[in-house]
Parts: C-alpha cells; structure tokens; sequence
C-alpha cells in the first residue's frame, strides 16, 4: 500500500461529514434489524426502489420478531417485484435465526454464519451498529478501489478478492468510532462520485491518491473479466381461470431454481404439451413475455383458458381466488400479467 494512502481514511471521513448522503431512510442507524434489513434489499437493487419497499417491510414487520413470526409466502408476496427472490427466503431464515439466539451477534463473523449474509454484508452491520474496524468489499468498493489502486487484473476473480480485502483492511481509519461514518463514506463515494460511468474526478476527496486519476486512465477500471454468454429459455405459460368466480390454477416453484418459493402459473416447455392438458378447450393466444434473468433471456407465451369443469385439470396446484390472491407472493412478470 503506498504510503500516500494513509491519509485515505481522514479525507473520505471529511468529505462524508459534508457531502455524504444522510437522508436515506436507513442512514445514521444504529439498530442491526434495520440495518441488515437495508444492506439485503440494496444488494443489486437501486436506491430508489429499496426505499418504498423498506418503508413497507417495517411497516408490516417493525421487528426482527415480527418478520421470523411471519408466514414465509406473505414476505415474498411483500417483496415481489424487488427480484432475486432468494434474499426473501433467506431473510425470513435469518430473521429466524436471529431470534432463536436471542438476538443479532455483534460480531462481523458471527453476522456471516446467519442465512443469506455475506462477508462484505456481516462487517457492513457491524461497522455500522457495533462499530467493529472491519473493510466492507461490495461492488462499489471494488470499483474505488481498483480507480485507487489501478488495479491491473479483473476484480471478481478468488485471488482479486483476497487481496482487495487485504487493501481495504489496510486503509480502514484508527479509531472504531469512526467507522460507521467511514463505512457510509465508502458506500457514498462510489454511488455518488466514483461511478460506473462518468465518474466526477473534480469531486472527489482521495483524486489526488488516485493511481487511476494519475495515469489518465479512470474510466479504464476496474478491468473486466469476459462476459459469459447469456442464455435463452422459451415456455409457454398457463392461465387457467375458472369460469365460476375468477380464480386462477396456481403451482408454487421447487426450491432451488428460478422464483423458487414463488406462486406461478403453470408452465409447459412446448405449446403441445400445453394444448394436450387443457383437453379441446379454447386456447387465447395473449402476447408474449420479454423477462431478462441474470444469466439468460426468458421468453413467455401466455394462454389463457377459461375452465368450467369442477375437477382440476393438473395434479399440481391449487385454486386461488381474486380475494386471496394478494396473499399470494408471485413473480413480478405475472403480476403484471394479471393487472
């Protein structure tokens, strides 16, 4: 580490007191639930969309309590839309956990053995409530730090980790009640200065340590690691109402796989097989569906069929009425299929 760095932490602490942010819902916390709550949603999710979603789980979860006394399908129903649906079952497993031991550890390494916390999550909430001199290392970190460092490898290899980390442990500042307002200036720079694209250099309170800044060569970092290729998925989608009060055929998702834990309509690989379990009904063709998945594209070709028959038509699933559909945690694409 160049000894130029040692004055990394007392310029980003400065410039937090000033120009961080500190009118986010979840800034200046103190309180694990909350800040764990905040750290779960925000993981590759926008501010702006965590912010309405927070403010609706503490509403109907206030508490660590509440939310592990919760029924598992009403928190996904209440995160549907955010995506990345395993941080809903993992939430409710760790809220669960958290209350079977009386409460959150304290410690960084005792918040990573708890479901669904990471490294970089763990030491974030005990930085922030516990004030534990622990370097946090999420995906805007990493980009401060390979600017900082011109870090001449891609970041997400095992062996980039472990030695980011080490950088990061290195420049973390002396005194422990420093480090929740250090922590949220890591976090503040790279949202609000050090971004993706288009970063503000002449706003930034460490340019002048900037390895990257010096050598012209900003938005040249972090290197990227060649992209896989995307995938593609095609299946055609069974919207089965019932003709005598509107209810839909619904199947729950196996766990692990996409929307696992989630209430979908049933779903066919081919349209024939589709066809063949609906008998000689008439089959409404409705536009297809564009959903992009982090790893493949996924296309949807809804049929809706109305069923009057009292037998169910598939051995899996059951039938759900309007009333109580909002119970109901379902993928984002078909809720707006559904209006």
């Amino acid at each position: 580490m160049p000894a130029a760095l040692t004055e990394f932490s007392a310029r980003l602490l400065a410039w937090q007191r000033q120009h961080g942010r500190h009118d986010l819902p979840w800034c200046g916390m103190r309180d694990p639930y909350r800040v764990w709550l905040s750290e779960i949603m925000l993981q590759q999710t926008q501010v702006a969309t965590v912010r309405t979603y927070y403010a609706r789980f503490l509403a109907r979860f206030p508490s660590v309590d509440d939310l592990a006394a919760a029924p598992l399908d009403e928190v996904l129903a209440l995160w549907a839309g955010l995506g990345y649906y395993t941080r809903a079952r993992n939430l409710h497993a760790c809220a669960q956990a958290v209350v079977a031991l009386g409460g959150f550890p304290r410690a960084a390494d005792a918040l990573e053995a708890l479901p669904g916390i990471g490294r970089s999550t763990a030491r974030a909430i005990a930085s922030f409530c516990f004030e534990e001199r622990v370097s946090i290392l999420d995906g805007n970190v990493r980009r401060v730090l390979a600017r900082l460092l011109a870090w001449p490898h891609p970041t997400t290899s095992a062996r980039a980790q472990k030695e980011l980390w080490a950088h990061a442990d290195a420049l973390l500042p002396p005194a422990a009640a420093d480090m929740p307002r250090y922590t949220q200036g890591l976090m503040d720079l790279g949202a609000l200065v050090c971004t993706p694209r288009g970063p503000r250099c002449g706003e930034c309170p460490v340019a002048a340590l900037c390895a990257a800044q010096a050598q012209g060569r900003v938005a040249e970092f972090p290197l990227r690691a060649p992209k896989p290729q995307r995938g593609r998925r095609e299946q055609w989608w069974l919207w089965l109402e019932r003709e005598s009060d509107g209810a839909l055929w619904l199947q729950q998702r196996p766990s692990p796989g996409v929307w696992a834990g989630l209430w979908s309509l049933p779903l066919f690989d081919a349209e024939a097989d589709l066809r063949a379990a609906v008998g000689l009904r008439t089959v409404e063709l409705l536009p297809r569906i564009d959903h992009a998945l982090t790893h493949f594209d996924w296309v949807l070709h809804p049929r809706q069929v109305r069923w009057s028959d009292s037998a169910p038509p598939l051995e899996v699933g059951q039938w759900v009425s309007p009333t109580d559909r909002p119970r109901y945690g379902m993928p984002a694409p078909l809720k707006k299929l559904l209006g």
